[in-house]
């Protein structure tokens, strides 16, 4: 079971997924996928590690998400925007190839036996235009990469000041 969680930032996705893992799962896992680029980026992975008590299984994976066994597990993997940022920084910003690497760990994750799997996401695109030519070549990715697991996934909520919008499944 795949679900698609989606929506703009601040908008209660992270929490309303793990409200729904702790639903499926008495001892969920949780797959970040933040690179730690800075000192403020390091307070925000703390805090949303202090939202996690003992019954979860925390795993930082920035790319190879596949290298995880999900098979027979609920796991949250957050977020396919951080995510796909590590791999267009390490592609050296080449659109498509960061595009094919990570449709082909998703599938990888995908095909496990057994495995229940809510992955999180941004709606970029929904927000203010970036200003640059990169930024806009991310945004495009990011859209495209959503577009791709919102078709994969057996559900999909879209998330909207905090009320989530079932608009699949």
């Amino acid at each position: 079971m795949i679900y698609l969680i989606t929506g703009g930032e601040r908008s209660g996705k992270s929490s309303y997924a793990q409200d729904l893992a702790m639903e499926l799962s008495e001892n969920p896992m949780y797959v970040a996928t933040a690179r730690k680029w800075d000192g403020d980026f390091q307070k925000r992975i703390d805090r949303h590690q202090k939202e996690r008590d003992a019954r979860w299984i925390n795993i930082e994976k920035e790319k190879q998400v596949s290298e995880i066994n999900f098979s027979g597990k609920v796991a949250i993997i957050d977020c396919v925007t951080l995510w796909l940022t590590n791999f267009f920084v390490d592609t050296e910003y080449d659109v498509a190839l960061c595009l094919e690497q990570a449709k082909t760990e998703f599938e990888a994750v995908a095909s496990q036996d057994d495995a229940t799997i809510i992955i999180i996401t941004n709606e970029i695109g929904m927000g203010v235009h970036a200003e640059t030519h990169m930024g806009r070549k991310f945004t495009e990715l990011q859209g495209w990469m959503n577009q791709y697991l919102a078709k994969k996934a057996n559900k999909v909520v879209l998330m909207v000041s905090g009320i989530p919008v079932t608009i699949k499944g």
